[in-house]
């Protein structure tokens, strides 16, 4: 598959959708082919959670609750990412910005700085596909290996195939936990896509395919952006 050439261009990219549309598995690979690094809000959150530290715990209090962490406390850091040297010829956001004033307070920063966003990528799912995916999901509690009730099933019942630790259902991907998370999303996130939309910048890609054929149709998007 031909892509663009990072050396070429520069992509400040937005990567949108709900939870479980698939972003994280799309990211991996933009980050790759584009040489960009992948500024994910969830990755700076867990780790801080895993840290134990005070913007840990505050986080964890809304994932549990399948609420979104308040912008005040997600923008400082997410401006505090952008200011690393490596995201100077680019970088892909996931994550964030989850609600409009989130994305106003991203153009304010990026904007004087001479760095404003290449496109919008919003990956489309239908929500009881999500809920399916989600619900069925199972973490190992040693590891981190993730396994599928209906899809990605462990040899032995429970168990990591990989380590051999116990499997888990996250709080969050309890079935009543996923339905209020994509509640949530409908009701604050999804504001975003009209303000993108209206920006000229907004990609829309149909979720529900092969994994493959996503990544495809978001390379085909954004060529069709280096061309204009």
């Amino acid at each position: 598959m031909r892509t663009i050439n990072p050396e070429a261009n520069q992509y400040n990219l937005v990567l949108l959708g709900p939870p479980g549309a698939g972003k994280g598995t799309q990211a991996e690979r933009l980050v790759k082919d584009y040489q960009i690094p992948h500024v994910s809000t969830g990755d700076i959150f867990r780790a801080s959670i895993k840290a134990g530290t005070a913007l840990g715990r505050e986080a964890q209090k809304y994932i549990d609750a399948g609420e979104l962490v308040p912008d005040k406390v997600v923008i400082g850091i997410v401006q505090e990412r952008l200011k690393e040297s490596d995201t100077k010829a680019g970088f892909l956001l996931d994550g964030f910005p989850r609600t409009v004033p989130q994305a106003d307070a991203l153009d304010d920063f990026l904007r004087p700085a001479g760095r404003p966003l290449s496109a919008v990528i919003n990956i489309e799912v239908d929500p009881e596909i999500l809920v399916t995916r989600l619900s069925g999901r199972r973490i190992c509690k040693q590891c981190g290996a993730v396994y599928h009730v209906a899809t990605k099933k462990p040899v032995q019942d429970g168990v990591c195939d990989h380590c051999d630790g116990q499997l888990r259902q996250r709080v969050d991907d309890q079935e009543e936990t996923v339905r209020k998370r994509l509640q949530v999303y409908a009701a604050q996130t999804e504001p975003l896509i009209r303000y993108y939309q209206e920006a000229g910048l907004l990609r829309q890609i149909n979720g529900d395919q092969d994994i493959n054929r996503v990544y495809q149709d978001i390379v085909h998007a954004l060529e069709a952006l280096a061309n204009d």
